[in-house]
């Protein structure tokens, strides 16, 4: 029987990605910015569409439909009628959006269809005009499509929170079989997700992007304005949903979030972004996020009691919220949680994918019992033969060995204070390096935590790093025993290992908190006691878990620290290529590349020529 293939997209606003299944299984799923090395590029994925057309020894004669992340019709609808009830207010932004609709998103069918006649030039080397067949999902569908079906449940309910689809800015569904059906929304202007941008925005941050920052600040706060929140800019019911007092905000009619009124509420001004952080941004932090926690865990029973349905799926941008995650899972009002790891509107393609299959043909969901993104390893991968060409091009110095003997030198090089790159197999899919596009160190090590941050990823030093953890020794080290896969569940590390404050240190603020050490794992152990936990699998990751079990022996410690392998404002590598750039322009002792050793020291320290940064071939 002929295999049928589907392809989901989703640009033009942000986390272009491209996704690829075949008779219902996920095959690829990259983002642009990995390609284009633009952070959370929004514009049409052609690098991604190709490589998930080119891996698969694939053309577009072989795809069934196409099917785009959202509609924008609805979406145009949304913005007429808010600027109508806003204006003459907002005319700037108005015009501003109104010039890229009537060039390209109004006509978006047609400009699509270009755009996959020139990819099918370029790959086919001829002038067939085939164009598989164009559909279109509704944002919050791709949403809930794309947490529901790769989850390990028949049956789930399903809640979709982000910034703001078509409309919805918040949605509920039942998943049960092949199916998905809504139950309610929440319209916009009424947003959690931009409530909690608007912060992000005020606080200093870049909105889109800068979210995890103000979540990783707000342990450092108190939530001494939580109650102001709710008294002023936000109204929460008993059962969860939530209704803005739009004047206080701005991102419905202009270019900013925030207006005059909130910053008076708060008595300054906006933070620019190099500005000193203080305590009061520490508190705003603290406080926004008891809110979003707050609303998150009130819904989450609401559904429980109107569905009785005993497991939830999570998607959209809040469901990137670990912390609210990690207080929902430790309230046990489902049985079972799963998010979804590409949550954000990356993850949308897969969803809209879904939807084609499920929605649109009608066609049967392959139910596991384990979850089905496959560690979100769905990327490009790269053989030990061509990295060694690569860097034999390059006259980069380098060693190779076998897997056990690699395994065994670089857990001996993580137990020296060494920080390490860790490229290994297929690229993730989503905003988390998960041991494929890691920067690796030992969590032991008091100084690790502002080593990476400030020579490494070149950030602020108050960013917390996660834990990735032997799936089966992770009761050992947090107070969770649930898996987390995917570095989306936050969890205290056990009492056992952590260490009292003094008197004097308790009384210490802010950032100065930052160096006193928590526990016996001081570089992922944040303020508050907590980690952002991933468990690792023998089956999902062997490389990776071989290599934290090597470490373990050597150590007894059965974790390392993990963050992303990029620099701040880069996309994660996606390449050897771009994986030897980051590794020459930071303080970072050795880079693996499947097989392969470079030595820092080993390695020439300028560069007499450009070589190095030759686009690199994709596999």
């Amino acid at each position: 029987m002929r295999k049928e293939f589907i392809i989901g997209i989703s640009c033009f606003y942000h986390d272009s990605a491209a996704a690829l299944i075949c008779d219902g299984e996920i095959i690829s799923a990259v983002q642009e910015e990995r390609f284009s090395r633009k952070k959370h590029d929004s514009r049409f994925p052609v690098n991604a569409i190709k490589y998930c057309i080119k891996s698969n020894n694939l053309n577009l004669k072989d795809i069934r439909n196409i099917v785009y992340y959202e509609k924008p019709l609805l979406t145009f609808e949304r913005l007429l009628e808010t600027y109508l009830a806003v204006a003459p207010r907002g005319i700037r932004s108005f015009i501003a959006a109104m010039q890229v609709w009537l060039k390209e998103k109004l006509f978006l069918k047609t400009e699509l269809k270009k755009k996959f006649k020139n990819i099918q030039k370029e790959i086919t080397k001829n002038k067939s005009e085939y164009i598989p067949e164009i559909l279109f999902a509704e944002h919050h569908q791709s949403h809930a499509a794309a947490a529901f079906y790769p989850s390990p449940f028949e049956e789930s309910v399903i809640l979709c929170m982000d910034g703001v689809g078509e409309w919805a800015t918040t949605s509920t569904w039942i998943g049960k079989g092949n199916k998905i059906k809504p139950l309610w929304e929440i319209s916009f202007p009424h947003s959690l997700g931009l409530l909690y941008s608007a912060f992000t925005y005020y606080c200093g941050f870049k909105v889109n992007s800068g979210e995890y920052k103000l979540m990783g600040l707000a342990p450092y706060g108190k939530p001494i304005y939580a109650q102001e929140i709710k008294e002023k800019l936000i109204d929460i019911k008993d059962d969860g949903t939530f209704k803005l007092d739009m004047s206080y905000f701005k991102y419905h009619r202009g270019f900013r979030m925030t207006s005059e009124k909130f910053h008076k509420l708060f008595n300054a001004s906006p933070r620019k972004a190099e500005e000193e952080l203080t305590q009061f941004h520490m508190d705003l932090a603290s406080s926004i996020q008891a809110v979003t926690e707050e609303i998150v865990v009130k819904i989450a029973y609401s559904l429980r009691e109107e569905t009785g349905i005993k497991n939830i799926c999570l998607a959209g941008g809040v469901a990137l919220n670990c912390v609210a995650n990690g207080k929902l899972l430790k309230k046990n009002i489902f049985n079972e949680i799963w998010i979804q790891p590409a949550s954000g509107d990356a993850g949308s393609a897969l969803g809209a994918a879904f939807i084609g299959w499920h929605e649109y043909l009608n066609k049967p969901r392959k139910f596991t019992p384990n979850d089905s993104m496959k560690g979100t390893f769905l990327g490009c991968n790269f053989s030990n033969e061509k990295i060694i060409k690569y860097l034999k091009q390059i006259n980069a110095p380098f060693e190779t060995y076998q897997d056990e003997e690699l395994f065994e030198k670089i857990a001996s090089q993580l137990d020296e204070g060494k920080v390490i790159g860790w490229f290994n197999g297929p690229m993730e899919f989503g905003p988390r390096a998960l041991g494929a596009r890691s920067i690796i160190g030992d969590p032991r090590n008091k100084e690790m935590q502002s080593v990476m941050n400030l020579k490494i990823k070149f950030r602020e030093s108050f960013r917390p790093f996660a834990p990735s953890v032997l799936e089966e020794d992770v009761a050992s080290q947090f107070e969770m025993e649930h898996k987390s896969p995917y570095m989306l569940l936050v969890a205290p590390v056990k009492k056992e290992l952590c260490t009292d404050m003094t008197t004097e240190q308790k009384k210490l603020f802010g950032i100065e908190k930052l160096n006193i050490p928590r526990s016996i794992l001081p570089a992922i152990t944040h303020v508050d006691y907590s980690a952002r936990v991933q468990t690792v699998s023998k089956e999902t990751n062997p490389r990776y878990y071989n290599l934290i079990n090597a470490f373990k022996k050597i150590t007894n410690c059965p974790l390392v620290v993990n963050t992303s392998f990029n620099v701040r404002g880069e996309p994660i590598v996606c390449t050897p290529q771009d994986a030897y750039r980051c590794f020459m322009r930071t303080e970072m002792d050795i880079l693996v590349l499947q097989n392969q050793v470079l030595y820092k020291y080993a390695q020439s320290k300028t560069e007499k020529n450009e070589t190095w940064k030759q686009e690199f071939e994709l596999d």
